[in-house]
């Protein structure tokens, strides 16, 4: 991982997190809409105790729209709103202040009804390491905020930034969260996205993984990527896969003396060119 986490780790930003909920009206929940499932915390729901929550699809761009779509209607299925956004270019972003305020209504509505004037709402941003959590507040705030590193134990003076027209207002350190650990695959679909350094997993390991799950279901644009004639016939097989990616190194013209190809080379070529968008739209998990 990025960040070595282990249980005190743990401990300590679960804590972070829930005193900072005292301070807070609802939480924006960061995940990469390509793997919403691994790219959120395990105890999510026990961290936030029931406050308010919207759960913000991040690098929607990326994803597969008609996967992002089945995500969408799943969190709806269990009582959460979600909401796709690119932090990066800003699609989507200037959206969810409103959303936070529907999700805030009955909240505002009992303070005018008492004749208050509703005072900003205030939101804390929480996600796991690398899903854009500094993008999007600085996004949101609409300048550059000097915010923390993904890295656990790091504590600064709070601040609150004022966006929306100062309708809303961000806690300017986001809350950071661990992955589920347990599922070997969760970890592999994160590296795949680049969320998990290459240092940490094998780069032939992760570029296996993902054009075994790749030629499965997005064939037809890797294919068209890489002219490749071969689609594997059984997708549990190694040995097939393996020949697909020597076909990559191939085309990339990775290789070594005698003719072999540079699997590790392949490997990285393949990474970089799938995490740049150039074999179009991909979602690495879907909910159904």
């Amino acid at each position: 991982m990025t960040i070595q986490w282990f249980p005190g780790h743990m401990t300590k930003a679960r804590r972070q997190i829930q005193d900072k909920l005292k301070l807070i009206d609802a939480v924006i929940e960061l995940i990469d809409a390509r793997l919403p499932l691994s790219s959120r915390n395990p105890m999510i729901d026990d961290i936030l105790q029931g406050k308010p929550r919207l759960i913000i699809m991040n690098k929607a761009d990326l994803a597969d729209p008609e996967v992002t779509r089945q995500w969408l209607t799943h969190f709806k299925e269990q009582g959460h709103t979600a909401f796709p956004v690119d932090a990066s270019t800003g699609t989507g972003v200037k959206d969810i202040p409103d959303q936070v305020k529907l999700l805030l209504k009955e909240k505002i509505d009992k303070q005018i009804a008492k004749g208050m004037n509703p005072r900003a709402m205030r939101v804390l941003i929480v996600g796991i390491p690398n899903v854009g959590k500094s993008t999007l507040i600085n996004r949101l705030a609409g300048r550059s905020i000097a915010a923390t590193g993904d890295r656990p134990g790091v504590t600064k003076g709070q601040q609150w930034i004022k966006v929306a027209g100062g309708e809303m207002e961000l806690l300017d350190t986001p809350g950071i969260l661990w992955p589920k650990f347990e599922d070997q695959n969760v970890g592999y679909r994160l590296a795949v996205t680049g969320a998990i350094k290459e240092e940490i997993l094998n780069v032939e390991d992760i570029a296996f993984f993902a054009v075994k799950y790749l030629s499965k279901y997005y064939w037809e644009p890797m294919s068209e990527r890489f002219d490749l004639k071969q689609r594997p016939e059984d997708f549990e097989n190694p040995d097939e896969i393996v020949t697909v990616m020597e076909d990559i190194g191939r085309k990339r013209g990775c290789i070594m003396s005698g003719g072999r190809v540079d699997l590790e080379k392949a490997s990285s070529a393949f990474l970089r060119e799938l995490r740049a968008g150039k074999m179009g739209r991909f979602s690495m998990e879907s909910p159904y």
